[in-house]
């Protein structure tokens, strides 16, 4: 892999979005991560319910793929990730991936 200094006119790759509000929730760096992907994933392919909001199905096999890590740590990563209200999951039926919508975090403003 080549890399470059970055100057005024230095094009960026592609990159996925992280709030920064986001940045100062006490979770884990995976935590982090995931939920970056997961944003990522839903402003690509999001798709809308009856409700007009949007979700994702992400399997946890490509999840674990998508981040470089076991499918037993992304499922603790999505459960700290919905126990602080980064993301809501929707059971649906035996052997489909949840429903996961994402919850924005506001801005802290103190």
């Amino acid at each position: 892999m080549n890399y470059e200094f970055m100057i005024t006119d230095t094009q960026l790759p592609p990159c996925i979005p992280l709030p920064k509000a986001a940045v100062q929730f006490p979770i884990s760096s995976t935590a982090k991560v995931l939920y970056a992907c997961l944003l990522d994933e839903i402003m690509a392919d999001g798709i809308e319910d009856s409700n007009g909001i949007l979700y994702i199905c992400f399997p946890i096999m490509e999840l674990a793929v998508a981040i470089c890590r076991s499918p037993m740590t992304v499922k603790r990563t999505l459960n700290e990730l919905e126990q602080v209200g980064m993301i809501m999951r929707v059971r649906q039926n035996v052997g489909e991936a949840s429903r996961i919508y994402i919850l924005i975090p506001e801005e802290d403003n103190r």
